[in-house]
């Protein structure tokens, strides 16, 4: 992906290069797996919900991926807006700027999408893993376009963030499995992928309408992001 465009293979470079980019990369993943897999079951038993088990496991590690790509997807966007105005200003089209970006904010969360993987695989195994992989990943692209459009409103580096983190919150624990009420959890974006991943970790397949629903969800992210880095690289008059 960032071969056919190298400045995709330089933004990704200048995100990797950062020390606590990286140590979130180890981090969030062995927090939200392995350590909170059974506060996750916890939680859920207090607030009605009935996620346990594999399947907590499975949902910790889609919630470390949408935490990562949401928090990289901000601070990309936020961090580069002038930066990028300055590259249009010298000439470099906006469209391609934007193209650029998204490809790096996708490898991003493929590598984020791994490590989770990655982390569950070693910490409760895997009945489906190309079905929990997939799953998983479909949360990180769409907390990209969480990011990325939080980003595009919110300049503040500890704004956004909080932003970013209540829209996680109140996605997590509103979320199928976890609360007995699912009023506020038919509006969050996660819904769909979170059913496939708790089916996943019980060792079930999902109906390829469900899929098809969330690579709906998926490609509507990655066209709120494109369109977000676009207009955060065009020149202001």
């Amino acid at each position: 992906m960032t071969g056919s465009n190298p400045i995709a293979g330089y933004f990704l470079v200048e995100q990797m290069r950062n020390r606590s980019t990286v140590a979130m990369l180890v981090a969030i993943p062995i927090l939200f797996v392995v350590v909170s897999a059974d506060v996750l079951g916890e939680f859920a038993s207090a607030l009605g919900g009935s996620v346990a088990g594999s399947s907590a496991a499975a949902l910790g590690a889609g919630w470390a991926a949408a935490f990562l790509a949401g928090a990289l997807g901000f601070f990309q966007i936020a961090s580069s807006r002038d930066a990028d105005r300055r590259l249009a200003l010298a000439g470099l089209a906006p469209i391609r700027l934007a193209v650029a970006r998204i490809s790096a904010s996708l490898v991003l969360g493929i590598i984020i999408s791994l490590l989770a993987f990655a982390t569950l695989w070693l910490r409760a195994g895997a009945v489906h893993p190309l079905h929990t992989l997939a799953a998983i990943l479909m949360f990180a692209v769409i907390y990209i376009g969480i990011g990325t459009l939080v980003g595009s409103f919110v300049s503040g580096p500890l704004e956004g963030s909080l932003a970013v983190a209540f829209i996680f919150l109140i996605d997590a624990f509103s979320g199928p499995g976890m609360s007995a009420s699912d009023g506020v959890s038919r509006l969050m974006p996660t819904r769909e992928a979170a059913d496939l991943l708790i089916t996943a970790g019980a060792g079930r397949t999902s109906p390829t309408g469900d899929w098809l629903t969330v690579m709906a969800i998926a490609a509507v992210a990655l066209v709120v992001s494109s369109l977000a880095f676009w207009f955060s690289a065009r020149p202001r008059r």
